[in-house]
């Protein structure tokens, strides 16, 4: 009778730990999700990642279907195949030396995200020549889809000239 009351006590004891577990585990989930889903930014950071690999396959994921992307210098491009013609052009001409963002900033709210900032891109062309080296500023939007965040709309633009220094009187 006595070693029925002892494990009736071990098992009461051990399921309110197995209890108390599972709900700091439920009271802590939506904490871990968030840290993984960064909506805009990591969008970003998966398109830095993919152009300074060059991994053409890597940028155009990065992409919705119906995306729609403005490029410095280039045409739009809409729409997946537009998307990955753009960037293969790219990534066929140049190797990519440099991709970063800087001074980003992300709004998220449900399925929506924005960024906006600076980039650099540098591309070495591979037929020899001068490397040239894009500055500019980025505002895109992101839309989880499936699980997943991809651009909708992507618009980069390279930083305007230095106004020409004043003429001293």
């Amino acid at each position: 009778m006595m070693h029925a009351k002892n494990l009736r006590r071990r098992q009461v004891k051990r399921s309110f730990v197995i209890r108390r577990i599972l709900v700091c585990a439920l009271a802590l989930a939506p904490f871990a999700a968030s840290a993984e889903e960064t909506g805009a930014a990591a969008v970003d950071a998966a398109w830095e990642n993919a152009m300074k690999s060059g991994d053409l396959d890597a940028v155009v994921a990065c992409y919705a279907e119906d995306a729609v992307l403005w490029l410095p210098g280039a045409p739009e491009a809409r729409g997946s195949k537009a998307i990955r013609e753009t960037y293969a052009g790219m990534l066929a001409a140049n190797t990519v030396t440099e991709a970063s963002i800087a001074n980003a900033h992300y709004e998220t709210c449900q399925n929506l995200s924005v960024g906006w900032g600076n980039f650099v891109l540098a591309l070495q062309p591979k037929q020899g020549g001068a490397p040239s080296v894009i500055h500019g500023r980025f505002a895109d939007v992101a839309k989880r889809i499936k699980g997943r965040w991809h651009y909708v709309a992507d618009h980069a633009s390279a930083d305007p000239a230095p106004a020409p220094a004043a003429a001293k009187p």
